[in-house]
């Protein structure tokens, strides 16, 4: 698309970056922790959360909103 529009700045979108870096980091231990300790399937919902962020984090830092 020619001349796009950037919603944030070079160093928000790093933090964001990061953010979703680490959320992605967290969410995959929280997953690996809950398979070691066998904690039941409906308790493993809580993953969602840190990989939402993630997901959220990394789409905005490359789309640039």
């Amino acid at each position: 698309m020619a001349g796009e529009v950037c919603n944030i700045g070079t160093k928000e979108r790093r933090k964001r970056r990061l953010l979703g870096f680490a959320a992605l980091a967290i969410g995959v231990a929280m997953a690996f922790l809950m398979i070691v300790f066998q904690t039941p399937r409906w308790s493993r919902i809580v993953i969602f959360f840190p990989l939402w962020i993630a997901g959220l984090g990394l789409l905005q830092a490359r789309e640039k909103t």
